[in-house]
């Protein structure tokens, strides 16, 4: 794209139109500003763990990451307003709120699984790690 902004602002400038090719540059940065603030975000991610006997859960977004362990016995899943919002899990004085990367529609789903997987581990099952 950007090759063929420069060669088509190369052939009008080169016809008189100096105008053209300050204009093409001022695209282009815009252009790759955009495409910076995307990739730096290409990666955010959460993750949530269920091992042994720490939940962990990994949020990260640009260049933050927040990590936050719990121990499962003290562990609530909730929505923090309705059914389709975000998942707060809290426990001894921490919250996070996870979720972001799941459909609306899908929320209520992930806040079963978690509270399954939690019901499993104070039952002494091994539960498989639950991770987004």
């Amino acid at each position: 794209m950007c090759a063929v902004s420069l060669a088509v602002a190369s052939v009008f400038w080169a016809h008189g139109a100096q105008v053209v090719m300050p204009l093409a540059w001022v695209q282009l940065m815009g252009v790759g500003g955009i495409g910076w603030l995307l990739a730096r975000h290409a990666f955010d991610r959460e993750c949530i763990v269920l091992r042994g006997d720490r939940l962990t859960v990994e949020r990260a977004s640009g260049s933050h990451v927040e990590r936050v362990e719990f121990q499962p016995a003290w562990v609530r899943v909730e929505p923090e307003t309705g059914d389709r919002s975000l998942i707060e899990l809290s426990g001894q004085g921490r919250r996070i709120a996870v979720g972001r990367f799941v459909a609306p529609e899908q929320r209520r789903q992930l806040a079963e699984e978690l509270r399954l997987a939690l019901r499993r581990w104070h039952q002494g099952t091994t539960p498989k790690p639950a991770s987004m």
